[in-house]
């Protein structure tokens, strides 16, 4: 089956658009609700509503169907960086989706990072294990439909991307064409 690496299109003015809150995520790892009860808040403070979990795993097969084709994509350690940075660079924090549909508000990443050292990682206090270079995040969750109807319930529990990607295998051939031309028209022009 066939393998392939996505990278950031460079083309692309935006990459990740949004963070989506879905029932089955692809990285297959699911967030963590974070409840009072698991810290030791005030009273006042029932809920804090902040959901931690991986946004982007590297190197995780992923598993994609297109019509009859079968075959698995994953990012790079490298890619996943750069797409964690581009997220926050382009102010995009705040976009959120459900189930990749509908686009919803009251959602905001109010903290990210990359995993760098697994065993000091802050993804342990919540029992994740997370490979090196993941993004993980927290995002609080302001939206009480989405808390109550979604996330209390178990109708979502993972995160997932939303972005403008290449096939690496695409790009580069792109770019062999592209050098092709630039060849071909140095050879007319030289002829003339």
């Amino acid at each position: 089956m066939k393998i392939v690496e996505l990278v950031l299109d460079e083309e692309q003015d935006s990459f990740i658009e949004a963070i989506s809150v879905v029932e089955y995520p692809a990285i297959e790892s699911d967030f963590v609700a974070l409840k009072s009860q698991e810290f030791k808040f005030a009273e006042a403070d029932k809920d804090r509503k902040i959901l931690v979990g991986p946004i982007l795993i590297p190197n995780k097969p992923i598993f994609r169907k297109n019509g009859e084709e079968e075959y698995y994509i994953y990012f790079s350690r490298n890619t996943v960086q750069k797409a964690s940075q581009l997220y926050l660079k382009q102010g995009n924090q705040s976009n959120s989706t459900l189930e990749h549909n509908s686009k919803i508000e009251g959602l905001t990443l109010v903290e990210s990072w990359l995993v760098e050292d697994k065993q000091n990682d802050k993804s342990n206090m919540f029992g994740m294990d997370l490979p090196l270079g993941s993004w993980v995040g927290a995002i609080k969750v302001e939206n009480d439909e989405i808390w109550n109807d979604y996330v209390k319930t178990g109708k979502v529990k993972g995160f997932s991307i939303e972005g403008y990607f290449a096939d690496k295998a695409e790009l580069s051939k792109q770019n062999e064409d592209i050098i092709l031309l630039n060849q071909l028209k140095e050879l007319l022009t030289d002829e003339k």
